[in-house]
């Protein structure tokens, strides 16, 4: 309370305190918070809930933080008009493991959606439709009318979509590279989030550079962004190969020779210096040792996108949890091969290895496989019915051949062929982009 004054009276500072606020924002989902709030607000069932959540994380629309608490950076704070309000850091707390954080590519499609696609991604349409579904399930609804209700009107937009939007991509703009004087920019591009100088639109191609896992499209200044072109860089050479530090479609590196060694994650490439990497090479070597012999040639194992494996003849074998694979004994490896070799004779019916054409056992029966196509059997011509295991045993490759062209008519044709039609087809479509909309919809409708 004032103590009592009057007016004209003067007054003297004995002190001032100057406090700083800050609003915290809502805590991030876990997995668990996640289905609650789905439950709240009526979207799907207790059968879509695991789906959905492991749906967004393969797809790299959110990434849930490692248990360990490691630290997660952001560079900067971007107001809505493109300017950098405040450096921060933060670190991921003991609170915060397990969080689901979006990526940038969950961000630029989330986006997107929102833009085009804004009635369909409201939560109160989904639960709608959720209720619906449960009146057709009731009988007091029939599903036909109410399909038709939602899909007519959502493929207009579907087709205005991909007439009038252009390909999302979250491009930011950063500054202006002090070397070059041109523009800088980080956007998502087909690998990734990445930093680009210059425009497509310039005499000279645009330069690019991926953007490491501890930075952002949204938070990514000028200066870090610029530190991302000195990879690749060379180091001086180790056992008389080469020794080199880059990025590639699968992450950092280490190219020692011709091979190319995936650096530990979360580890910066610009951080390693020629000691590390020798570190790193002799990882590498002692994991790519042999750790046993079946029929006289090498059995290594090593761990990938689909867990351990071990590896023998070209053979990639995976280890199941009932194995211990730290400590694999040679019963152990003899027994993962002999199953992978008995199954693999089975998978082939017939093989033509230097055609790239092979006849195989799927799960849902016998298939072709062509190169890394895997196409249908259509029905046997001369009984026009299935082909039976006989008559796949039997049958010429001429005739797989034939039931290759039918669902991929160019595909034995000379690669400069295709190579020529493929270029032809690219000139046609750039030069069909340049003409006015009024002569597309006229086209369309004749």
């Amino acid at each position: 309370m004032l103590p009592p004054l009057v007016r004209g009276q003067e007054l003297t500072l004995k002190e001032m305190n100057a406090t700083e606020r800050f609003s915290r924002p809502p805590a991030r989902y876990t997995e668990a918070s996640l289905v609650k709030k789905l439950e709240e607000l009526g979207i799907g069932r207790p059968s879509t809930y695991a789906p959905t959540i492991s749906t967004i994380q393969n797809r790299g629309y959110v990434v849930k933080e490692d248990r360990d608490g490691r630290q997660r950076s952001f560079s900067s704070i971007v107001l809505n008009n493109g300017s950098v309000r405040k450096q921060i850091k933060t670190e991921i707390t003991g609170a915060e493991k397990g969080k689901l954080f979006p990526t940038d590519i969950g961000e630029v499609v989330n986006d997107f959606l929102v833009e085009h696609f804004k009635g369909i991604v409201d939560f109160n349409f989904t639960a709608n439709v959720e209720k619906e579904f449960d009146e057709i399930a009731q009988g007091l609804q029939e599903w036909t009318k109410m399909l038709h209700s939602f899909y007519t009107p959502f493929h207009i937009e579907v087709e205005t979509t991909l007439e009038t939007a252009d390909r999302a991509n979250g491009e930011r703009l950063l500054g202006i590279d002090p070397v070059s004087g041109k523009n800088v920019y980080a956007k998502v591009g087909k690998f990734g989030p990445l930093v680009q100088i210059g425009q497509n639109d310039d005499e000279e191609k645009p330069r690019y550079a991926s953007l490491s896992k501890s930075q952002s499209v949204a938070t990514v200044t000028l200066e870090s962004a610029l530190e991302q072109f000195k990879l690749p860089f060379q180091l001086e050479d180790y056992e008389g190969k080469e020794v080199s530090v880059g990025v590639g479609r699968f992450g950092p590196y280490v190219k020692w020779g011709d091979a190319y060694i995936s650096v530990p994650k979360n580890e910066d490439p610009l951080s390693i210096d020629r000691d590390r990497a020798i570190e790193i090479i002799g990882e590498k070597i002692t994991a790519d040792a042999p750790v046993a012999h079946y029929q006289n040639l090498p059995v290594t194992k090593g761990k990938g996108r689909f867990g351990p494996f071990i590896k023998w003849n070209d053979l990639f074998i995976n280890v199941p949890k009932a194995y211990n694979f730290d400590n694999l004994k040679q019963s152990d490896i003899e027994e993962l091969i002999g199953k992978k070799l008995e199954k693999e004779a089975n998978r082939f019916i017939q093989q033509w290895a230097e055609e790239k054409i092979a006849i195989e056992n799927g799960r849902w029966g016998p298939f072709i496989r062509f190169g890394k196509e895997m196409l249908k059997l259509r029905k046997n011509p001369a009984t026009n019915d299935k082909y039976t295991q006989e008559e796949l045993e039997v049958v010429s490759l001429d005739e797989v051949k034939k039931l290759i062209v039918e669902q991929v008519p160019n595909a034995f044709e000379p690669k400069t062929k295709k190579a020529a039609a493929k270029k032809t087809g690219t000139t046609a479509k750039k030069i069909a982009t340049k003409k006015a909309p009024a002569k597309k919809k006229a086209v369309a409708k004749k």
